[in-house]
């Protein structure tokens, strides 16, 4: 072969190979070109932190002006109400809340707008809520995560209800301005009350056993002449449960006072990061949440706290076969967060089983007693002593801060703490009212 077909032939097969390997360098950029691609369509795109999502959220919210108009709200408590959502343990569920008089307070409202608060609406609950894997027979435990509160707020004494309700016959309210820091009030001059919020309202529905007896013993006690609010179907919710005309109009159980499942327990120590532990009494536990109170004193004298809608977080856990360990009602755990709770500064006094003799307290009336009327030391009585102890605060708050006996009385039952002293020294029980003096401006 002549030398320069030799040259010919190695240029061609050079430019050969030159041209294979870039294509085959093309190749693998075009390859790596649409895994780059690919993995950039896969993959989530952040703004910032703020985009991030790490937990699981169930979404319980509230619609319309009142309960009547919210497929989410109760008002009674039975077992045949259903669910209006399902959480697994450990999902966090968020639940839109409503004001315990389920009303149409605002910031201008007056007295005379209490009396046309409807107490058969008494309290708007948001639930019930399945708890998947819950049974009848487990312990719910319940971890309050967060309360994100509205901006108003109202303390109400509503005549012929509070622990005074003989000395305090009529109607007054206090609107409350709010924030996650402080709520102030116009009818409460000079005093700040620092957020400490936390559900009034929490608990699990009952069974069938349970409404039969709790039905029963609260008849019994109303025959007697005491207390005890029988079913009440006019203004109940659920309708299709509860009202006129219902499925069981005859057994709802009012939400007044707590019972055995929670309910309407008004523990101020219940804040964020404690947990409430809840018998439950149907699979499912029905949890429900409600009557958020922005602060409030140990007692809630008057008959409410700091009353708002709220929305409240919470985290649940089922403690298997352990409802047997609660016969007369929940049990709570927590850490530090009482220790938060108790003043920096403050003035208490102390009462005792001790009243005017030929007079009777509305709390012993109903037991007719001969006995009790001339009286002027009672045995053993707690009530008389906090009432006592009660009434002398209030008697310092109006002669040494110069408040009214309704703006003290106020004051009392939103910020002031009643304290069991002894239940040993006969016949004289002591109880402490506790008043924290930060609050006030001054």
């Amino acid at each position: 072969m002549h030398l320069q077909d030799r040259h010919v032939i190695l240029a061609s097969v050079g430019a050969d190979i030159i041209h294979t390997k870039g294509m085959e360098i093309m190749r693998q950029m075009l390859s790596l070109l649409v895994s780059t691609v690919l993995a950039m369509l896969a993959a989530p795109v952040f703004a910032d932190t703020t985009d991030v999502r790490t937990q699981s959220f169930v979404e319980v919210t509230k619609h319309g002006a009142h309960c009547a108009d919210d497929k989410n709200c109760m008002n009674r408590y039975h077992y045949a109400i259903p669910p209006i959502a399902r959480a697994k343990p450990g999902q966090l569920i968020r639940y839109e809340t409503r004001d315990a008089l389920d009303s149409n307070l605002n910031v201008n409202s007056q007295p005379k707008d209490v009396l046309a608060v409807d107490l058969n609406l008494v309290h708007p609950i948001t639930g019930p809520v399945y708890i998947e894997g819950a049974q009848r027979g487990d312990v719910l435990a319940v971890t309050l995560i967060d309360v994100e509160p509205d901006e108003y707020g109202y303390t109400t004494v509503v005549p012929g209800f509070g622990f005074l309700r003989d000395l305090y016959p009529k109607p007054y309210i206090a609107n409350w301005q709010i924030n996650r820091l402080e709520a102030v009030s116009n009818e409460i001059p000079g005093v700040r009350i620092p957020m400490n919020a936390f559900m009034g309202t929490v608990g699990t529905l009952p069974g069938k056993p349970e409404v039969q007896a709790w039905l029963a013993r609260e008849t019994q006690l109303g025959a007697a002449g005491g207390i005890a609010l029988p079913p009440q179907p006019t203004g109940a919710q659920p309708a299709k449960v509860c009202g006129p005309g219902g499925s069981h109009p005859g057994e709802c159980l009012r939400t007044i006072p707590p019972r055995e499942n929670g309910g309407n327990m008004d523990i101020k120590q219940m804040v964020v990061g404690t947990t409430l532990l809840l018998p439950c009494y149907i699979d499912g536990c029905g949890l429900f949440v409600g009557d958020v109170h922005y602060a409030q004193g140990d007692g809630e004298v008057a008959g409410t706290a700091i009353e708002i809608g709220a929305k409240v977080t919470v985290r649940t856990e089922i403690r298997k076969g352990m409802a047997s360990m609660m016969k007369s009602g929940p049990h709570f755990e927590g850490g530090s967060q009482i220790k938060a709770l108790e003043p920096d500064r403050f003035y208490a006094t102390i009462g005792y089983p001790i009243k005017q003799a030929g007079t009777d307290l509305p709390y012993t009336t109903y037991l007719d007693s001969a006995k009790l009327t001339p009286l002027s030391n009672l045995s053993e009585d707690l009530t008389a002593a906090a009432r006592a102890s009660l009434v002398e605060m209030i008697d310092w708050l109006v002669k040494t801060k110069g408040y009214t006996r309704q703006q003290a009385y106020v004051i009392t039952s939103v910020a002031c703490d009643l304290r069991i002293g002894n239940l040993v020294d006969l016949p004289n029980y002591a109880v402490s009212t506790i008043c924290p003096l930060e609050i006030f401006e001054d």
